[in-house]
This record gives C-alpha cells, sequence and structure tokens, in this order.
C-alpha cells in the first residue's frame, strides 16, 4: 500500500505536471494564432484541430502554421542604398501611352514592394529547356565579369553538370561566381556536388537550409525564384529549374515551360532581387554594379521596347504581393485572362474574380496539366473545376506532358511571367519572382503561344466533367481540404 502511494505521489505527479504543461503549450499556441487575426476560416481550422488533436496539431503548426509575415529580410539602410542605384534607370509610365488598368496595375506594385517600372527591355521567350539552356549555357560562358545565379533546384545530372562546369570554368578565368539554391528543393542532390562548386571558389549557398533544431521553423519556406543575372546585362526568368527533367521531359513525354532572357534596364530588378536573397543569407552587401545601357543585341525572336516591372512575394511581406497584382488584373480585365499553370489552387478571392470575369462575359481560360508531377496537386486541381465551369471560364487540360508554364495574359497589353503557380503555396509561403511585361507586341506573342498549346489540350465539357468516376470526385474533395498546405 505504501509502495502504491509513493509510486502515485511520485509518477502521478510528474503526470500531472507534464499535462499541465502539455495543455498549457496548446493553449498557448491557440492564443498566439488568434492574436494573429489571420483568415478567421483559417485560424479556426487550425484552432479545431489543436483542440480535437493536440499532439497532431502541434507538429502541423511547428511546421506548416507558423507566420513570419513583416519580418525584414534586409535593412533599410542597405535597402534603401539599393534602391538609389537601381533608380537610375527607372522610366515614368505615364509616358508611354498605357492603358489605364496597366498604369493602374504598375502603381499597386510600385506600392506594394517599391518596383521601379523600366522601358526599352528586350525579351526573348523559351517555350522547352533544350532551346533555354543552350541559349543560357552560351550567355555563362561569355561571362566576364559576374554571374549571380538563384535556382529552386540544381540538379547533379547530366545538365547540372554540365552548367556546373561552365560556373567553375569561369571562377577560374576570375568571373565572380554566386549560386544559391533552395536546400528542400536540392535536397536529393548530392553535398559533394556543392562542394565541388566551392572549392572552386564559387560562393554557394542554401536558402533557408533545414537542419535541427530549425527543422520546423524553416521546412515550410522555400524559396522557389529562378533568377540568374550575367554581366549585369543579361537576365533570366521563368519557371525552369536546372535539371534533366526540364530539357527530356523526365518521365513525361514532354516537358512544357516558359522562361524569359531579358536585356535592358529591368535587369538591374533582377540583381536588386538577388541581392536581397544574398544578404539574408548574412552573406553581405553585393557591390556588382548593373552594367552601364548600351545597345541591345538583337537576337532572333526577341521583342524590343518593352515596359517591365519585377514584382517579388514571400512569407516575409507585409501583403500577398503576387496574388494582390494577379487580383487586380483579373478584375480589371476587359476581354481576356489567359493562364497557364502547373497547379490550380486558387485562394477564395482569386477564385472569385476569376468566376466575376467570366460572368462578365470576359474569356478566361485556364490551362493545366491532365497529369502533373504530383498526382495530390493535380486531384487537388480538379476539385476547382466545377465552380470555374458554372461561371463559364473555359478549362484545358494539357495532353502533351507535362505543363510547367506560369503564365498569365491580361487583354491585349500586359502578361506576368515567373516562377508563382497559380495555388495557396506559391501565394502564402514561397519566396517568388514574377515580371510584369507591358506591351502589346509582347503580349501578341504570348497570345500566339497559348492559342498553339490549345492545340495540345482537350477542353473540358460540364457533362464531361459530371461523368468522371466516384472515385476521383471523393478523392478530389479529401484533397482539397489539405489545399492550404500543399
Amino acid at each position: 500500500m505504501i509502495d502504491n502511494l509513493s509510486d502515485f505521489f511520485t509518477h502521478g505527479w510528474m503526470y500531472t505536471v507534464l499535462m499541465c504543461i502539455y495543455a498549457a503549450t496548446v493553449l498557448s499556441v491557440v492564443a498566439v494564432i488568434l492574436s494573429e487575426n489571420r483568415n478567421p476560416v483559417k485560424s479556426l481550422a487550425w484552432v479545431t484541430i489543436l483542440l480535437l488533436l493536440p499532439l497532431v496539431g502541434l507538429a502541423l503548426y511547428l511546421f506548416f502554421g507558423r507566420s513570419i509575415k513583416n519580418t525584414r529580410m534586409i535593412s533599410r539602410r542597405n535597402r534603401r542604398r539599393l534602391r538609389r542605384r537601381e533608380r537610375l534607370c527607372h522610366s515614368d509610365p505615364r509616358k508611354l501611352g498605357l492603358s489605364h488598368a496597366s498604369l493602374s496595375q504598375i502603381n499597386l506594385a510600385r506600392s506594394l514592394t517599391g518596383a521601379q517600372f523600366y522601358v526599352g527591355n528586350s525579351i526573348e521567350t523559351f517555350v522547352d529547356g533544350a532551346s533555354k539552356f543552350d541559349s543560357f549555357m552560351a550567355d555563362l560562358r561569355s561571362a566576364r565579369r559576374s554571374i549571380n545565379m538563384q535556382y529552386y533546384i540544381f540538379e547533379d545530372d547530366r545538365l547540372g553538370s554540365s552548367v556546373a562546369d561552365i560556373l567553375i570554368a569561369k571562377a577560374a578565368e576570375g568571373v565572380t561566381v554566386r549560386v544559391i539554391y533552395d536546400h528542400v528543393g536540392s535536397f536529393r542532390v548530392s553535398n559533394n556536388f556543392f562542394r565541388r562548386l566551392k572549392a572552386a571558389g564559387i560562393a554557394t549557398h542554401p536558402f533557408f537550409k533545414v537542419t535541427f533544431p530549425q527543422f520546423g521553423t524553416r521546412i515550410n519556406w522555400r524559396n522557389h525564384r529562378k533568377i540568374c543575372v550575367i554581366d549585369g546585362s543579361i537576365g533570366y526568368i521563368g519557371g525552369m529549374n536546372v535539371a534533366d527533367r526540364y530539357v527530356d521531359g523526365g518521365r513525361f513525354p514532354r516537358w512544357r515551360d516558359t522562361h524569359l532572357r531579358i536585356e535592358g534596364p529591368v535587369v538591374a530588378a533582377l540583381l536588386y532581387s538577388f541581392v536581397v536573397d544574398w544578404q539574408f543569407m548574412g552573406e553581405g552587401l553585393i557591390e556588382d554594379c548593373v552594367a552601364e545601357p548600351a545597345v541591345l543585341s538583337q537576337r532572333p525572336g526577341a521583342i524590343s521596347g518593352v515596359g517591365a516591372q519585377l514584382l517579388t512575394s514571400g512569407p516575409m511581406s507585409q501583403w500577398s504581393n503576387v496574388a494582390f497584382a494577379f487580383h487586380k488584373a483579373i478584375a480589371m480585365a476587359k476581354r481576356r485572362v489567359f493562364i497557364q499553370t502547373p497547379y490550380f489552387l486558387p485562394t477564395e478571392g482569386l477564385l472569385k474574380a476569376l468566376q466575376t470575369a467570366a460572368l462578365s462575359h470576359v474569356d478566361v481560360r485556364i490551362m493545366m496539366p491532365r497529369r502533373s508531377d504530383s498526382a495530390m496537386l493535380t486531384r487537388a486541381s480538379a476539385s476547382y473545376v466545377a465552380e470555374c465551369l458554372r461561371a463559364g471560364i473555359k478549362i484545358y487540360l494539357y495532353d502533351a506532358g507535362m505543363l510547367h508554364a506560369k503564365t498569365i495574359i491580361i487583354d491585349d497589353e500586359m502578361v506576368s511571367v515567373g516562377s508563382t503557380n497559380f495555388d495557396f503555396r506559391s501565394f502564402e509561403y514561397n519566396f517568388e519572382a514574377n515580371i510584369f511585361l507591358y506591351s502589346e507586341e509582347f503580349a501578341a506573342s504570348q497570345i500566339e503561344i497559348f492559342r498553339n498549346d490549345i492545340r495540345d489540350c482537350t477542353r473540358v465539357t460540364p457533362s464531361q466533367w459530371r461523368r468522371r468516376p466516384l472515385k476521383f470526385k471523393v478523392a478530389e474533395s479529401v484533397v482539397r481540404l489539405l489545399s492550404p498546405i500543399l
């Protein structure tokens, strides 16, 4: 009896204390969620799972629920210093005869991030990896001063090794080479691959390296940008990472993507974005200067005289920058909204904006892959199709392979290309970069590309969609519940 009482007071007391600590932790997390004043639906979802499944809820919140909004990536002093350097070549969009909608869009981006607008840019579009990387590697070989390269995925496969060999050769010639790769995006890549770059004198760093004990505080926030600036005068931005599948399709018959090669003053904005990310990793402020304005090369297929503005977004931003820009562009559309995206998981506001535009007789078309590189995201994307069809939105399923392009075309003047998928993760959790381009000629070229891609698509009809197997409908409904964290 005495032994039992002793065990009770010893172990029972410890158990009670642990349970009190556990309960206090759960209630503290609930209090933090409520104090953040987030979207009520999200807050309620987190509170519910924490109260019903505390252990699971705590783990999920640690990895996926925490917010880092309004955290500075760079000091105000350094930001002003960089912006002063960037403003040397910016332009006044009011002098270009742009539409009221375009001017309003430009003002929004400036208010969100201070993004400057530039005229006189030359833009070349690549819709396949072979042509993009042929051009990209040729430009790398021609570098004389600096290469600043940032990719979500930098594989150690055939293509990645070829790019690495060029970077190592340029570093040996005295060119300053810097590489940022996302640690999770490139998680499968051997450490020896990046050690080889470092041994060659290339400054190589993972973004938000996921290690213990920082695992839970970093795993959910990824740098999804694909930017490269060569000698301060040539820029690349778009949807392609450095990996063989972007050239040979991988397990798909074809990998359809969109990437841009840019010459002109807006390259300063690409370099600015890279410098901010570099400084955020604690690597100091880069003093590379953008090249002086020069005569642009007359490359076949390039379109000149394009106005451009770079908009970056991320979990540290005060606003959901790219989502805001997309929302405004869709809301102000008069004739067309053409969207290409590998994953279609819109926020409630963006879904309503698309439906409103379609119901207003704007030609709204959304193109996505029939089968993406993620079965779960394919099912989650499909869960939104019925709501789109009811509003008159035209849905096209790309049948020729993996559609990975991230392009939005608005009316006859504005195009957005970059790394941002039309989904929750890109809008809220990833560091993204999209370039907004203003030119009737460039918009016409992108409309032609979109219409050519339609030939490889099947348009979804309401009757066909209703007849799809029940197991698909159930899977879509279940997976949609996870949309905010996919």
